[in-house]
């Protein structure tokens, strides 16, 4: 089998309910849609989102269609980490990082959809999944939401069947932050997860003083307390608080995961597809993470299923509210794991 094609679709537009974190507004529904195509008839897509820049999706198209396209066609799709490497190769010079490494993500997910699809099975299967289903819980408590809004989107997220719920914090002083908090435990009850998450918003001090107050009201994890970049204050904040520091997606490729792991820096390993270098990077990650005995929850979901359902150190999926149709339902607070080939995922 070899690479005939790449096609790429742009869709950028307003998000018609835009949600705030502590550093940003995200009011962009933005997408780059990849499908690769094969002289066999088999196809393989990933699709790409932006919550912000309205110009994005179409710069990475660029990436895709002037640069890799060129590079890859005539390849035999089923030698992923052989593409991967070539795509770094020919990055290396203006930055594998960045808009470069979500391109790359594109094509890797694409390419795995398109290795399940020709052999007829999920991608989970073909990663050795060890469970047929993943925890999950509810990201709901943005910004823009005042506590009313926050205890109602909390209960709904409650009686759809989640294990627990993630809200963000940082927006405003701690005085605030503990008022939300105390506000969703009391909708969610005492025993189900309360995540919290600051998108990296505090310096080091700050966030070593807000951990140890999160830390009390029971927070099972604090994520992106720092920005994503200083590993030594993650290691620092880390040894000081007892609440894990959960994150990683704003980290680029396994390098940047190296000394974070190895250095104590991080509780709750969050890789993000788009960003880590897809799904190969984010199961690479995921191992690298588990050989520390370190957890691993997603950032987002989707496609990232297929890779907890094989990593031996899952805990979590990241999901939103469910979809109103009521095409899934949760088991026991889990999903379950999609059937059909390829990367299909539950949204």
């Amino acid at each position: 089998m070899k690479i005939t094609g790449i096609g790429v679709e742009v869709v950028s537009k307003p998000k018609a309910h835009p949600v705030r974190d502590a550093l940003q507004l995200l009011d962009r529904d933005g997408h780059t849609r990849v499908v690769i195509e094969t002289d066999e008839g088999v196809t393989g897509v990933s699709d790409t989102y932006f919550g912000r820049v309205d110009s994005s999706p179409a710069v990475l198209a660029k990436i895709i269609t002037d640069q890799f396209a060129p590079a890859i066609t005539g390849d035999d799709p089923t030698l992923i980490r052989q593409v991967r490497l070539k795509l770094q190769k020919l990055t290396d010079y203006q930055g594998t990082v960045g808009l470069s490494s979500y391109a790359i993500s594109a094509i890797d997910l694409a390419l795995w959809d398109l290795l399940g699809k020709s052999l007829q099975v999920p991608v989970w299967k073909l990663l050795g999944a060890q469970r047929t289903s993943i925890p999950t819980y509810a990201m709901v408590g943005w910004l823009e939401l005042d506590v009313a809004g926050l205890e109602a989107v909390s209960a709904k997220a409650m009686e759809q069947g989640f294990r627990g719920v993630k809200m963000k914090v940082g927006g405003g002083p701690l005085t605030e932050d503990v008022q939300r908090i105390k506000a969703v435990r009391a909708v969610i009850g005492p025993d189900a997860p309360l995540m919290v998450d600051a998108n990296q918003a505090f310096e080091y001090n700050e966030a070593l003083r807000r951990g140890r107050v999160y830390e009390e009201l029971d927070c099972r994890w604090f994520e992106e307390p720092l920005p994503a970049g200083d590993t030594d204050g993650h290691i620092r904040l880390a040894q000081k608080l007892d609440i894990p520091i959960a994150t990683g997606e704003n980290r680029y490729g396994q390098a940047q995961f190296r000394d974070l792991i190895a250095g104590g820096g991080v509780g709750v390993i969050q890789p993000d597809l788009r960003r880590a270098g897809g799904l190969t990077d984010c199961l690479e990650i995921g191992l690298m993470a588990a050989g520390f005995g370190i957890p691993y929850a997603s950032h987002g979901g989707g496609a990232h299923i297929h890779v907890l359902a094989a990593l031996p150190n899952t805990i979590y999926v990241e999901s939103g509210l469910l979809p109103a149709d009521g095409r899934v339902e949760l088991v026991d607070g889990c999903y379950p794991l999609p059937l059909e080939p390829g990367l299909s995922s539950w949204h």
